[in-house]
């Protein structure tokens, strides 16, 4: 969540730190703002909206300055306005926060100035001015020992207009090494226009920068070196590539990221190789939002075929239900960015409990990643927009990959391998995707039914239809509708019927036919030549495919159907309102 940006060097600060800005939109904000240091003095310019409202305002900014932090704020203490945006000044320190700051009420009340804002990062700022006498890191170190919850900081100091200063806890933030010049940022896509080069700032470390040199810190003030990394990434992928929006572009590059994905994990006719699983207990999977309904894939699958017991489990139910664990289960948890805090958390407690943890994320060198037993990378690459497709179907495909293993089943991967020629016929039906959603895009409430694979799959496209459209959309498993919601059934509420696992198919038709019965208009996704006459209105078709590749076509197929009914809307399909990417807040 939120965006941080920061520069020092030779250069104009303003210019790169709203071109970072700009870069890290995806992330979901609602206020931004910048702070310019020089000549013993920091502007501030701040906004509710967007960095383009920013923009407005830079024409009053000093000539230049070659140092500066940028924010884009997603609100959690206090209304999206320009007081509440960030940066926050408290007498000579100035800093921008992604993060929570959990004592907050404790330090308001001891502290003797009160904050001008309702945020909790402006009693951080007060803090680290009240402890500074003159030394930065002393004030930053003797600070973070009193600062509770998580943040990523980026802080200037009046007297000290040519140093930046970073710290991180729990909370993403990387470091940006350039030629005379360097960085902080909350992702990478902010800085591959200007370097490749970067750093990861582990929990607790402190980072100095000036120009020339950049010097990193331990919590507990020892001075450490650390291997400097290099992006893979590229800044065309982080770029639209011609489509309308990066959810669109992001949608049609499934087929190439599944293809990466399957290949980096299924070799020579072998199945990870190299990995062994020896699992004795249960396995539980361990995730939000979109990661967690790959999770109910994954957990049908790893059922279904190895018949080993499988949980699913929302992560931030997970960390506060005192789970019963056992050394013998395997932990699996998820998460695109490797940053999501709840699934943190969840690992944190299965490891200080000794239980096996395996994380699947998409981000290399994330806090899940580096802190989970083992790690499987999704190779779905940069995802901007908010909403997720092709993560979700990497998730998906891996989770898979991983349940034949288990089952030792080896043969039914030549259908996982054929899935991207698969994927880019469904592709092809863009347009009536596009059709439909002129037909449903007027809909004030949506119901999404399936069994099995299918309820996993429903889950999936009633999510991704309601963060981008707005469109009050619920998943039901369809046997579960007599037992109450079936009640909300009348003449011409929208129904998506799933019916894409052939083994429940006769079962959940029979549930199709009661909302019909209802007055439903049925819209059902399902196989050439299924015989729905007389009980769907409309029909979207699977390509020819199996049991085992159907609920990742049919992903596709929401997805299209999702992208389309937003637009349809006018909605800002890449940025949908209250929406974060990266959830690094409770």
């Amino acid at each position: 969540m939120c965006g941080i940006m920061g520069y020092t060097g030779d250069r104009d600060a303003k210019d790169i730190l709203i071109g970072g800005l700009k870069k890290l939109e995806y992330r979901g904000y609602d206020s931004a703002g910048i702070a310019l240091a020089a000549d013993g003095t920091i502007e501030i310019f701040k906004d509710e909206g967007k960095v383009a409202v920013l923009e407005k305002q830079l024409d009053q900014a000093m000539e230049i300055s070659k140092t500066g932090i940028g924010h884009t704020r997603w609100a959690t203490h206090g209304v999206p306005c320009k007081k509440n945006a960030h940066p926050h000044r408290a007498g000579r320190v100035v800093l921008v926060h992604n993060g929570i700051i959990e004592n907050e009420k404790e330090l308001r009340a001891e502290l003797d100035r009160q904050p001008i804002s309702d945020t909790d990062t402006e009693i951080a700022a007060i803090l680290l001015d009240t402890l500074y006498n003159g030394d930065p890191l002393t004030a930053i170190f003797q600070a973070i020992k009193r600062l509770e919850g998580s943040y990523a900081l980026g802080i200037l100091f009046e007297d000290q207009p040519q140093t930046l200063y970073a710290v991180r806890k729990d909370s993403p933030l990387i470091v940006g090494r350039g030629n005379g010049e360097n960085f902080i940022a909350s992702d990478i896509p902010a800085l591959l226009e200007h370097t490749r080069q970067y750093y990861l700032l582990n929990e607790g470390e402190v980072a100095v920068l000036t120009k020339e040199r950049i010097t990193f810190f331990t919590a507990d003030g020892q001075q450490v070196n650390k291997e400097v990394l290099t992006a893979e990434q590229d800044l065309q992928s982080a770029e639209k590539g011609g489509y309308a929006h990066f959810m669109a572009k992001e949608i049609h590059e499934q087929p190439e990221a599944v293809q990466a994905t399957v290949s980096r994990y299924y070799k020579d006719h072998t199945l990870f190789p190299g990995e062994e699983f020896n699992i004795q207990g249960t396995i539980r999977i361990v995730a939000c939002g979109s990661a967690y309904h790959a999770g109910l894939l994954g957990k049908y699958a790893i059922e279904k075929w190895a018949r080993i017991p499988v949980t699913a489990e929302i992560a931030s139910e997970f960390r506060y239900n005192d789970p019963i664990l056992s050394k013998e289960d395997l932990i699996i948890v998820i998460s695109q960015s490797g940053e999501t805090a709840d699934s943190v958390a969840a690992l944190r407690l299965a490891k200080a409990r000794g239980v096996p943890t395996l994380a699947i994320v998409n981000v290399w060198g994330s806090t899940l990643a580096r802190e989970a037993d083992r790690v499987f990378y999704t190779a779905a690459g940069p995802e901007i927009s908010v909403a997720t497709t092709k993560a979700y179907t990497c998730q998906a495909v891996l989770l898979y990959l991983l349940a034949l293993k288990l089952a030792e089943n080896e043969l039914a991967c030549e259908k996982i391998a054929a899935l991207p020629s698969l994927l880019e016929r469904v592709l092809e039906q863009g347009e009536q995707c596009r059709a439909l959603a002129q037909k449903f895009k007027q809909a004030h409430r949506l119901f999404f039914i399936g069994r099995g694979q299918d309820h996993a799959l429903a889950c999936e496209g009633s999510l991704k239809l309601k963060e981008i459209s707005y469109i009050h959309s619920e998943a039901y498993a369809a046997g579960e509708l007599k037992h109450g919601t079936i009640s909300l059934i009348e003449e011409g509420t929208p129904v998506i019927a799933l019916l894409t696992d052939r083994e429940r198919f006769s079962k959940t038709l029979s549930n199709v036919k009661e909302v019909k019965a209802r007055g439903a208009t049925v819209l059902a996704v399902t196989y050439e030549n299924a015989d729905l006459a007389g009980v769907a209105d409309d029909i979207l078709t699977l390509p020819p495919c199996s049991d085992l590749e159907a609920p990742m076509a049919g992903a596709v197929l929401l997805q299209l159907f999702a992208y389309y009914t937003a637009v349809e809307r006018g909605n800002d399909v890449d940025q949908p309102r209250n929406l974060a990417k990266s959830v690094t807040v409770e």
